[in-house]
């Protein structure tokens, strides 16, 4: 028996738990770096920025405007409304599961709030800006929410369909749609794109977290169907011959 046989193993720590602790870990990394530069953008983030503002033709600046929409004000809470009727079989499901993604939407939002409170970073210079924004600059309120949201569509799709196709059409979309509200966020010149990537990590944590939560049974959420089994072929009468 060799020593590594005979060491003690501690108890395993679940997948969504490391990943949770890993975007936690990286989104203070990124925080610990900025501050120590009092906030200031760091070089790669101040070429995006005047990339932006250099770059934005009418066209795909009214795009951008249009897209940006969608990750603030009332479209994020009605798309999570419909992540949790979506989810559900029947009408008792679908508001359980309509009110639970609900909140876990919200309190993701109260601790982004609380972030931004906290940190405090200063936006780029209002006259670069082509999109309406208030508050603070870290981490980005539309990254965190888009992502939040798409999270909750993502889950909803994976519960209610077995076709893999399907489902992996949903996500890649998902995914896409939130990363291309982040990235408004950079080319509209309201915020710099370490609060973008702070907002993305902040809420992947989060759905890590509540991705725990709902495995180990703190959160009841409505569950997938389980797979009808597959066919199997009718006996074959035995050859009278």
């Amino acid at each position: 028996m060799t020593p590594s046989e005979t060491r003690p193993r501690g108890p395993r720590v679940p997948g969504p738990l490391r990943a949770a602790a890993l975007c936690a870990l990286l989104l203070t990394a990124i925080a610990t770096l900025l501050a120590a530069r009092d906030w200031a953008p760091l070089g790669p983030e101040q070429a995006a920025h005047t990339w932006a503002v250099t770059h934005r033709p009418d066209a795909a600046g009214t795009a951008a405007l249009v897209l940006t929409t969608t990750g603030s004000g009332p479209v994020p809470y009605a798309l999570a409304l419909l992540a949790g009727a979506l989810a559900g079989r029947n009408t008792r499901e679908r508001l359980h599961a309509a009110a639970t993604a609900l909140t876990v939407l919200l309190l993701g939002q109260a601790v982004r709030y609380g972030l931004m409170e906290l940190i405090t970073r200063p936006r780029p210079s209002e006259a670069d800006w082509t999109a309406r924004a208030t508050g603070h600059s870290f981490p980005s309120g539309h990254s965190t929410t888009s992502l939040l949201v798409a999270g909750l569509l993502a889950w909803a799709v994976l519960t209610r369909t077995h076709r893999a196709p399907a489902r992996r059409l949903a996500c890649v979309l998902l995914a896409l749609w939130a990363a291309s509200v982040g990235a408004t966020r950079v080319y509209l010149g309201v915020h710099w794109p370490g609060d973008v990537l702070a907002g993305w990590l902040l809420a992947a944590a989060w759905l890590s977290l509540t991705l725990h939560l709902v495995r180990t049974g703190r959160l009841r959420v409505p569950r997938a169907p389980a797979s009808p089994p597959a066919p199997t072929a009718a006996p074959q009468p035995p050859n009278s011959s």
